[in-house]
């Protein structure tokens, strides 16, 4: 049980309501972002020295994209989740267009081999990033407002996992095998938590399961990055480059570290240290104890998410309910998935670590998120049906 904290904001008339802020969600959230500005200014020195001859180039950058990602979710927490709901249709289709529009000849922005970014003025935006988002919320709405249809029949449960799977092939395109998955088990997951039958939900996992062994197997690119994880030492100077210089990494920060900024796999060892090993070089500098601290924090916002969507499930509200569930299956799996692959558990995917890995629109995305999530807990407390609601008028 949490206390929430009561802020008073203003209106035009009538009695000030007040926004109920869930405090632990919130600390959670601080302390991953402040933890992966910490680690990308380390991690990212070097490499920004040489490429740009400024070394905080890209601190500065994903400083940035953190305050502006602070003021979305700011926005966001006033948004009332009904209007999420009437915008269903525009989610869809603005979402199945993000993911068209990088696939445009000339839009498309292609990096190390996959085209999935456009360039906006200084920024290189990911639109997969915000195309997940929405295509996620537009799946709560519909499992809600199908609710007895997808409780009833296959049929319901297959319509909604037909535009999974079509977003899902556009990612393939780009190509992005791990944010497939991730959309795919997320949305997935959405829907059974709204009332989908768990022999369709088994039957599901069985197809999916080929599928992605299929599509694994059809492209000598990917099944080699699914086997080199498996033993990195037989190739570690080409397919297992990678993920030999990350357990070096961690290897070397054993219980406490060698100290922030004291990192030797940062210098151009460890590639995409920034990015995607960011979690090797804090492994690295701070050690178990380290890892320990980020690991808690990524679970308290899972819990907390899905404790959200428990509460909201009991208080009569199925749809706030489903994006809070949402939101922490998809921060949970993709935290597990990122950590994996540093570790030598999963095969590469190319998946940032939320909050912590530089990437302005994975930033910005994930702040706007938890915006939205703060505001499914304020309204689940304003019901006056839940747990959180008494907690909040007792303060």
């Amino acid at each position: 049980m949490t206390t929430g904290v009561a802020l008073q904001y203003s209106r035009s008339a009538g009695r000030q309501p007040r926004l109920v802020l869930d405090p632990v969600m919130v600390a959670a959230t601080f302390c991953l972002l402040l933890a992966g500005l910490v680690m990308v200014a380390s991690a990212s020195v070097n490499v920004a020295e040489r490429q740009s001859g400024d070394p905080f180039f890209y601190f500065e950058r994903q400083l940035l994209s953190a305050l502006v990602g602070c003021v979305f979710a700011g926005g966001l927490l006033l948004v009332p989740i009904a209007l999420w709901q009437r915008a269903a249709p525009t989610l869809l289709i603005g979402s199945f267009a993000l993911l068209l529009l990088v696939l445009i000849p000339g839009l498309g922005h292609e990096v190390n081999g996959s085209r999935r970014w456009i360039r906006i003025a200084f920024l290189n935006f990911q639109p997969s990033e915000l195309a997940r988002w929405l295509l996620l919320t537009y799946t709560a709405v519909y499992a809600v407002r199908h609710q007895a249809e997808l409780k009833s029949s296959a049929q319901g449960f297959f319509k909604p996992l037909a535009v999974l799977l079509a977003a899902a092939l556009l990612l393939l395109f780009e190509p992005d095998f791990g944010a497939a998955v991730v959309l795919c088990v997320t949305g997935t997951a959405v829907l059974f938590v709204a009332g989908a039958r768990l022999r369709d939900l088994l039957l599901v996992c069985a197809i999916g399961g080929a599928g992605i062994a299929v599509v694994a197997m059809s492209s000598g690119y990917r099944l080699e990055r699914l086997t080199a994880f498996l033993n990195p030492w037989a190739d570690p100077f080409k397919s297992g480059f990678q993920l030999t210089q990350s357990l070096i990494a961690i290897g070397r920060g054993e219980w406490f570290g060698v100290g922030l900024g004291s990192s030797i796999q940062k210098l151009f060892y460890l590639p995409e240290a920034h990015t995607d090993f960011v979690f090797a070089v804090m492994a690295e500098e701070f050690g178990l104890f380290g890892v320990a601290i980020v690991v808690v924090a990524f679970l308290t916002l899972v819990l907390r998410s899905l404790r959200l969507a428990r509460v909201a499930a009991d208080a009569g509200m199925p749809l706030h309910a489903c994006i809070a569930a949402a939101f922490g299956v998809w921060l949970g799996l993709q935290a597990f998935i990122n950590i994996g692959v540093n570790m030598g558990l999963l095969p590469t995917k190319g998946l940032t670590l939320p909050l912590m890995s530089y990437g302005r629109s994975s930033m910005l995305v994930t702040l706007a998120w938890i915006g939205m999530l703060l505001r499914v807990h304020h309204e689940v407390a304003a019901s006056g049906r839940s747990a959180i609601g008494s907690e909040a008028r007792s303060t």
